[in-house]
């Protein structure tokens, strides 16, 4: 029975390494459909959303199975209900991924009032949270965990930085002020996957040492 629930959770560890490379890769792209004014590149992450979703309920139905058949304890017991609380935040953050592939679709294709780099920046830094809290989960690794954490400061002091340069814009000259609303909303958006992935590093924390330690 042992042997059969470790291949069990060596499934769900699999499951959500899948399950975060496809939501890194729908955020990737709707980044991409920012920066090229791509609708094709949007639409494609759209897309995705299904597949996340998929994942999800199979993840959860993997999880329930677990928890009614081999009716595991302490240890094992935190880490099945760890990994259910994570996919609810990785489901929200491949949300987000689609929020911003709309925006993308619905935003005129004119010339952008500023430099997108910050937004580029703010992508990969929840990129690096998403993965890494994931993989911080399969290695049962608190370090890296507690460096996902940290890294919500960075992508919160880009999105200040953002909202700065955004509402100077809008001052600057008001024709700016629909296009900035798009891109404060994009923003906004990332800093939303961050508070997810922060999120699921805590789950990760409690799934290891049974204290949840909320930011």
């Amino acid at each position: 029975m042992r042997e059969y629930y470790l291949k069990q959770l060596e499934l769900l560890n699999n499951q959500l390494i899948e399950m975060g490379s496809l939501i890194e890769r729908a955020i990737e792209m709707a980044i991409d459909a920012l920066v090229n004014q791509d609708d094709e590149k949007a639409r494609r992450a759209m897309e995705m959303d299904e597949q996340i979703d998929r994942l999800e309920k199979d993840i959860e139905s993997l999880c329930m199975k677990l928890l009614l058949q081999q009716q595991p304890v302490a240890g094992d017991l935190r880490l099945v209900s760890s990994a259910l609380k994570m996919i609810t935040d990785m489901e929200r953050i491949g949300d987000h991924a689609t929020d911003i592939s709309e925006i993308c679709l619905s935003m005129p294709k004119e010339p952008m009032i500023k430099k997108l780099t910050h937004l580029q920046q703010m992508a990969k830094e929840t990129m690096f949270m998403l993965i890494n809290s994931v993989d911080a989960f399969v290695r049962r690794d608190i370090e890296l965990a507690h460096e996902v954490i940290n890294r919500d400061d960075v992508v919160d002091d880009l999105f200040v930085e953002i909202k700065g340069e955004l509402i100077d814009l809008i001052h600057q000259n008001p024709d700016n002020g629909h296009q900035a609303l798009d891109l404060l909303m994009i923003g906004k958006y990332f800093e939303r996957i961050g508070d997810h992935a922060t999120n699921i590093a805590e789950w990760v924390i409690f799934s290891i040492t049974g204290r949840h330690e909320e930011q």
